[in-house]
């Protein structure tokens, strides 16, 4: 995982220093695009990240272009090995969405997934071709229902009968029929943060199978003229590491869709199994074989539609966190530390909670480093901190850092392209941080820093 090139001047004569030098690049480098120069600097996607910091200012977002396209490349040609022409990866845009994502997605031959008039404006000035976008959601208002058929977004996935309903009046005033997809609640429980469960029974999510409300949904569908079903979709959480959760849920499905179709003669066009595949945080989380996993869930998928007597629905999947989550990377500058004899010490950074929230949210953890020099001893365990007037305003804890840490210092925290930016906030007035694209060794702005300016523009 660690380009050899980084460790140039790492001399054989010094043997004892290169094997402790490879120890800490081994249990720090938890990406393939993480690596450290002999002197000791963090390099993201090959570039020095407290060079980037001095030219950008920081917080700052970094993404790496490169291991975005790959994942996608991926995703696609997993699937294709798997089922050939008859599979389709979506980009689950809510778990980053801003205008040159969507013109890579596009490139990169995926679909995307939206959740919102905003998320869908922001594909369309992107020049993505909407036809290829899932509209999810538990609440469609109405806005959101006509302001995506006027996109020309290509599909619904309705997640109750209001909804249903409302989707068929809508399509009805057009003398249009709109693709639809139902999203069940297969019942499994993924054991991950309760917070980003959605399998379960009692979801907020969904028709749920086991409590006969999908039958009923089936045969309210295919009773409205202007709607057109085309099968089924589930999502049982995210950070998912084992293909078992997605083979219980498959059981499920393919087990629900064999029964409609003796019940209703509905045969079932997609089976979409949505995303939710997990990302390496920290040292002591498995590295994902993702292509394995999915060649796993292939073959039981194809194993038992034949035990069914069923066709194998097209398959269609919505990684989201997985495709962009280790090419991001956010680097902090250090402001004041504080120590308190006997109990701990507080780092705390330009950033925080505005720019990540999944501490405060879900406990999440993550590998934070100090950037210019990762072979310094770490001699001390401090709490790094954010700048929110908010008690709970806290990056990681038990995070070692060298003892010299002081102001002016840039941390890095790794795994940051997955619902970092799309869930930052301006609490405390505080502006975003742009995102800056890594790319063949050079970087460019996707996206600008917030100013003051910007934060009141919208008031009165």
């Amino acid at each position: 995982m660690i380009p050899t090139e980084t460790f140039s001047d790492c001399v054989t004569a010094d043997a004892p220093l290169c094997e402790e030098k490879m120890r800490v690049c081994q249990n720090d480098c938890i990406a393939e695009n993480v690596s450290v120069r002999g002197d000791g600097t963090l390099l993201f996607a090959g570039q020095d990240v407290t060079e980037l910091a001095a030219r950008y200012g920081t917080p700052l977002y970094l993404m790496d272009e490169h291991q975005i396209r790959w994942r996608c490349r991926q995703y696609r040609t997993t699937l294709e090995d798997a089922f050939g022409t008859r599979c389709r990866v979506l980009y689950a845009s809510k778990a980053a969405s801003f205008k040159r994502l969507y013109e890579i997605m596009a490139e990169e031959g995926l679909g995307v997934d939206v959740v919102s008039a905003g998320e869908i404006e922001t594909a369309k000035r992107a020049g993505f071709p909407l036809g290829q976008a899932l509209f999810h959601s538990n609440n469609k208002t109405d806005f959101d229902i006509s302001f995506a058929m006027d996109a020309g977004v290509g599909c619904f996935v309705a997640d109750n009968l209001e909804e249903l309903y409302a989707v068929e009046r809508e399509a009805a005033s057009r003398g249009a029929v709109q693709d639809v997809l139902l999203r069940l609640t297969p019942g499994i429980d993924p054991h991950t943060y309760a917070a980003v469960s959605t399998g379960k029974v009692d979801s907020k999510f969904g028709f749920a199978i086991e409590t006969g409300q999908a039958q009923e949904a089936v045969r309210e569908t295919l009773s409205l003229p202007h709607l057109r079903l085309r099968g089924f979709h589930c999502h049982v959480g995210s950070q998912v590491f084992s293909a078992d959760v997605y083979i219980e849920a498959a059981d499920v499905m393919l087990g629900f869709i064999a029964g409609v179709q003796a019940k209703y003669g509905f045969i079932a066009e997609v089976l979409d199994l949505g995303g939710g595949f997990g990302v390496r945080y920290t040292a002591d989380q498995p590295v994902l074989d993702i292509p394995a996993r999915i060649a796993e869930l292939a073959a039981h998928l194809k194993k038992e539609a034949r035990t069914l007597g069923i066709s194998l629905p097209e398959i269609w999947l919505e990684p989201g966190r997985s495709i962009v989550a280790d090419a991001g990377m956010t680097l902090y500058t250090v402001g004041t530390v504080k120590r308190i004899p006997g109990y701990k010490t507080y780092v705390s950074v330009d950033g925080g909670m505005t720019d990540n929230i999944r501490t405060a949210l879900y406990g999440a953890k993550y590998t934070i480093l100090p950037a210019g020099d990762l072979f310094a001893p770490r001699d001390e365990i401090c709490s790094v901190v954010g700048r929110c007037c908010e008690s709970g305003d806290i990056l990681q804890e038990n995070v070692p850092l060298p003892s010299s840490t002081g102001r002016g210092d840039v941390l890095a925290c790794l795994t940051t392209g997955a619902y970092h930016y799309s869930m930052a906030s301006n609490y405390n007035r505080i502006p975003r941080p742009p995102v800056v694209m890594l790319r063949n060794g050079d970087s460019y702005i996707a996206v600008r820093r917030e100013t003051v300016d910007d934060l009141v523009r919208l008031d009165n």
